[in-house]
């Protein structure tokens, strides 16, 4: 017999302001279950990204259903897990732990959360060249799937040399020779004239990091934009981008999909997305008058 009561947190850093509890929590309220959703913040905690084995094994013990993991803590999950899904081990990085017959198993829903988003709102895109600013945690899921919704070619750009080469040659591993390569940041003019669309990755344009993560002038109407901060959804690249005609995706699909994801892994019950989408619009306090 299916429960109906469920105890999930998030695991992170200055996570206080996420959406993930509210998203999580309104669609189980809706499907008639017991949903408490927690924070589990090391900031306020006052413990390193290190304690998240501790963690876990409280949250093991003291009757949980399992786990959201985020910044900093995706990697450092990884050695204290029982099991890890193909996706997660793929990606080197877990956000989502299920507690099973006391086992805990780590998956990965920010690249199933990513394809989904831009299968939806940018279906028909060309997909030849793709730029991608940003190799971090967010950076790796959303380059794979890029790769697996069938781009021909991602070309990874950090500030961080290594951490840019370290995931082209991890994606090379993966989905094949010559299909990522690395760039630093002065190669984004040349980069940007001939690729068919920019998948953005880095926080620049969230509430506390605003601006254009690089000069406006490098945007053309040819090229398709997908941003992946969501605080705000309507980010200043966005804003932009479709000032001159450009075809955008906004964070919020990737965050609502992701959690979805998640919700199905935690209740085995099936989500709502177009409900959630609603949610995350609102709960971005984004009104109908300036989306148009």
């Amino acid at each position: 017999m299916a429960k109906d009561s469920y105890l999930v947190g998030l695991i992170g850093t200055g996570i206080g302001p996420s959406l993930s509890p509210g998203l999580h929590e309104r669609e189980a309220d809706r499907q008639g279950l017991r949903y408490l959703y927690r924070l589990i913040d090391i900031d306020v905690l006052g413990v390193g990204p290190g304690a998240v084995g501790d963690l876990l094994r409280s949250a093991r013990d003291t009757g949980y259903d399992g786990l959201n993991i985020t910044h900093p803590c995706k990697q450092l999950v990884i050695e204290h897990l029982d099991a890890l899904s193909p996706q997660a081990e793929a990606l080197g990085a877990v956000n989502t732990v299920v507690f099973e017959d006391g086992r805990a198993i780590g998956h990965n829903t920010d690249v199933t959360g990513f394809a989904a988003s831009f299968a939806r709102g940018l279906p028909d895109v060309p997909l030849e060249k793709v730029v991608q600013l940003g190799a971090g945690g967010a950076g790796a899921a959303v380059a794979h799937a890029t790769l697996t919704l069938g781009a021909e070619r991602v070309t990874v750009v950090d500030a961080l040399t290594d951490r840019a080469a370290g995931l082209a040659a991890s994606l090379n591993r993966h989905f094949g020779e010559g299909r990522a390569a690395h760039a630093t940041p002065d190669r984004l003019p040349e980069l940007l004239a001939s690729a068919d669309g920019i998948v953005h990755a880095t926080p620049t344009g969230m509430a506390a990091h605003p601006g254009l993560p690089f000069a406006a002038e490098l945007l053309h109407p040819g090229l398709w934009v997908a941003e992946v901060v969501y605080r705000p959804l309507e980010t200043e690249l966005l804003r932009t981008a479709r000032a001159l005609g450009c075809a955008t995706l906004d964070g919020g699909g990737m965050a609502v999909f992701q959690a979805a994801d998640a919700f199905r892994l935690f209740t085995g019950r099936e989500p709502d997305s177009a409900r959630m989408l609603a949610d995350i619009a609102e709960m971005a306090g984004v009104v109908e008058s300036s989306a148009g």
